[in-house]
């Protein structure tokens, strides 16, 4: 499980916007906007929020901490 917190603090850490995001996870743009306004884990489908963290994953973030508590991310350059 990933937070919005995480997810937006991962993005902004890319540099991506919710397009790039998009267009790398295949979710589509007003999903990730949409859970990126929740608070805590965002109500979605785990298939989704799956996607969203492979894919952040795969451009070198990693997430730390517990999302509902103290969610983190870190950005491992390549």
């Amino acid at each position: 499980m990933i937070s919005s917190s995480q997810i937006r603090a991962g993005r902004a850490l890319l540099g991506w916007s919710a397009l790039d995001l998009a267009i790398h996870s295949s979710v589509g743009v007003a999903s990730i906007r949409r859970y990126e306004v929740q608070d805590g884990v965002p109500s979605s489908n785990a298939k989704t929020l799956h996607a969203l963290k492979v894919c952040l994953e795969e451009a070198g973030v990693e997430f730390t901490g517990d999302p509902l508590v103290n969610p983190g991310v870190v950005l491992h350059l390549k």
